[in-house]
C-alpha cells in the first residue's frame, strides 16, 4: 500500500481547486499510480474534515451531522473520494470477462430507439460516358433498421460514518466493485442474448425478422440471408462451411455480394482447445476423398481472433438449451459490424449533495450512484454466421 500524504492532497483541493484535483486522482488511478485500496476513508476524513469532526462519527458519543462551515469542507471529501470509489467501479465494470461488450460496436444516441437510415444503393450498370457528355445520376432507395428501446440500469454505493470511523474502506471499494460488476455483467447479458439469438430486436424496412436464418434465396428484393448452420467445430472443413455462407451472402438492394471480411470467433469453453487447434495450427494437411497423396499447406486460419465466453455457454443454457448442446455453439464473423450498443450515456458516478435527508435518517455521509442506459441491436445479420454444432 502506497503512503498517500492527505494534508497535501486537502492543499491541493484548496489551492487547484475540485476540478483539477479530482483529474489529477483521475488520472494517477487510471494509469496505475495510485489504487483505490491506497487509501483509507478515516484518514481522508481526517484531513478534509478535522480529526474532531471524524471523532464525532462515533456512534458512541450520539448523532453528529456534517454541515459546511467553521473550516469543514465537506464537499472536498465528498469529491475526492467520489473518485475513489468511481475507479472501482469502472475496474469491475470493464473486467476481461466481459467479451462481447469490448467486440460490439458502442454507438452513441440521444434517442430512446431510432430509426437508422441507409442509402439502399439501386443496382445500374457502369455506364460508359462519352466526351463531354453529363455524367449519369446513381438512384437511392429506401433503407433503414429500427433499434430497441433502450433501458436504465443502476445502483447506489452509500458511505456510512460508520464505515468512516472505524475505516471499513475495503467495504465501501468491495461494495463499489458489486455494483460495477453487477452493472457490467447486466449489460454483457443483454448483448449476448442478441448475440446468440436469443432475442431478436432485428427490424429493417419496418418488419422484424429473426437474427439467425437457415432459409432463404438471399436474392435482391427480399434481402433474406442464410446464417446458420449446424457444423461442429472440428477442424478447418467447418471454418471453410461458414465461409461459403458469408460467399453466398447477397446485398438486399443490389444482389451484389456483401463485402465482409469475418475477423473474431466466439466459443464456448468446452472447444477452447479444439479452437485454437484449429484456427493457430501451423499447417493443415488434406487428402481428397479416393486421392493416394495428402497435400500440406500453411493455415490460412491465423487471421482470425479466437476468443471464449463462460457468461455465453452460461446464457445458452439458461434460454434451455442443454448443456452438451450449448458447448458446441460457435460463432463467426464481424461482430462489430453485426451488432451494436445503442448508448444513451456510459457508466457514469453521481454524487448526492451534503447533507441530505438519508445523512440525517441513516447516518448516510456520502452517496455515489452510479448508472448506465442503453441496448442491444442487431444492425446487420448478414455479418455473422452462428453455428450449433449439431450436424456433426
Amino acid at each position: 500500500m502506497r503512503a498517500i500524504k492527505y494534508r497535501e492532497l486537502k492543499r491541493m483541493y484548496e489551492l487547484s481547486g475540485p476540478q483539477r484535483t479530482v483529474e489529477h486522482l483521475r488520472e494517477a488511478l487510471g494509469e496505475g499510480h495510485l489504487r483505490p485500496e491506497d487509501f483509507s476513508l478515516r484518514e481522508l476524513a481526517e484531513a478534509t474534515l478535522g480529526d474532531s469532526r471524524v471523532r464525532q462519527l462515533d456512534p458512541r458519543g450520539g448523532s453528529q451531522v456534517l454541515e459546511a462551515g467553521d473550516g469543514v469542507d465537506v464537499t472536498a471529501f465528498s469529491n475526492i473520494t467520489g473518485q475513489i470509489v468511481q475507479s472501482k467501479i469502472l475496474d469491475a465494470y470493464n473486467q476481461e470477462a466481459f467479451i462481447a461488450s469490448r467486440l460490439v460496436s458502442t454507438v452513441p444516441t440521444r434517442l430512446d430507439g431510432e430509426t437508422i437510415p441507409g442509402a439502399g444503393r439501386i443496382s445500374e450498370n457502369v455506364m460508359e460516358v462519352p466526351p463531354g457528355m453529363p455524367y449519369p445520376n446513381l438512384g437511392f432507395g429506401e433503407d433503414y433498421i429500427e433499434t430497441p428501446q433502450t433501458t436504465k440500469h443502476g445502483l447506489i454505493v452509500p458511505v456510512t460514518k460508520e464505515a468512516v470511523f472505524f475505516d471499513r474502506t475495503h467495504l465501501v471499494l468491495q461494495r463499489a466493485a458489486e455494483v460495477g460488476e453487477v452493472l457490467g455483467l447486466n449489460k454483457e447479458k443483454r448483448i449476448l442474448d442478441v448475440v446468440l439469438g436469443q432475442t431478436n430486436p432485428y427490424k429493417w424496412k419496418g418488419a422484424a425478422y429473426n437474427t439467425y436464418s437457415t432459409t432463404g434465396t438471399g436474392t435482391a428484393p427480399d434481402g433474406d440471408w442464410i446464417n446458420k448452420a449446424t457444423d461442429e467445430l472440428v477442424d478447418w472443413t467447418d471454418v471453410d462451411a461458414a465461409e461459403q455462407l458469408f460467399a453466398d451472402m447477397l446485398d438486399p438492394n443490389t444482389g451484389e455480394p456483401v463485402l465482409i471480411q469475418a475477423t473474431t470467433v466466439m466459443v464456448m469453453p468446452a472447444y477452447r482447445h479444439a479452437a485454437h487447434r484449429v484456427f493457430n495450427a501451423a499447417e493443415l494437411t488434406y487428402t481428397a476423398s479416393g486421392a493416394e497423396t495428402a497435400t500440406t499447406v500453411a493455415n490460412p486460419l491465423g487471421r482470425y481472433r479466437v476468443v471464449e465466453s463462460r457468461l455465453a455457454y452460461r446464457r445458452l443454457i439458461a434460454a434451455g438449451t442443454s448443456a452438451a448442446d450449448a458447448a458446441k455453439y460457435w460463432l463467426i464473423g464481424d461482430l462489430a459490424k453485426a451488432f451494436a450498443y445503442m448508448e444513451n450515456w456510459p457508466i457514469t458516478v453521481a454524487q448526492a449533495p451534503p447533507n441530505s435527508e438519508a445523512e440525517f435518517n441513516q447516518d448516510i455521509i456520502a452517496r455515489f450512484k452510479a448508472s448506465e442506459r442503453g441496448a442491444a441491436a442487431v444492425l446487420n445479420p448478414r455479418y455473422v454466421v452462428l453455428s450449433t454444432g449439431a450436424g456433426s
